[in-house]
């Protein structure tokens, strides 16, 4: 899978966007990451465009950003990766 992990694609300047609520993302977050709340994700995907830009979800357990990736592949984004749990991000 070289050159389209994770850590990869943040080197290569994908999107990293954290679905937690602002709360949750105000206690910490991944460096370089924007807020958007999953409930606000269809709202606010504009935000992540061009669509076929690499963007990279991730919340407390994977479950939340899950359900975001989804709503973007939905939308027409072609680049989009569920990382997991903010503890499942590269260090």
């Amino acid at each position: 899978m070289a050159g389209n992990t994770v850590k990869d694609k943040i080197k290569a300047g994908a999107r990293i966007v954290d679905v937690r609520t602002p709360a949750e993302f105000q206690d910490g977050s991944y460096p370089g990451a924007i807020n958007i709340p999953l409930s606000l994700l269809p709202l606010r995907m504009g935000e992540l465009e061009p669509k076929d830009k690499p963007v990279i979800l991730f919340c407390a357990s994977g479950a939340r950003s899950g359900q975001g990736m989804r709503v973007l592949k939905q939308a027409g984004f072609t680049d989009v990766v569920n990382a997991g749990g903010l503890d499942d991000m590269p260090q």
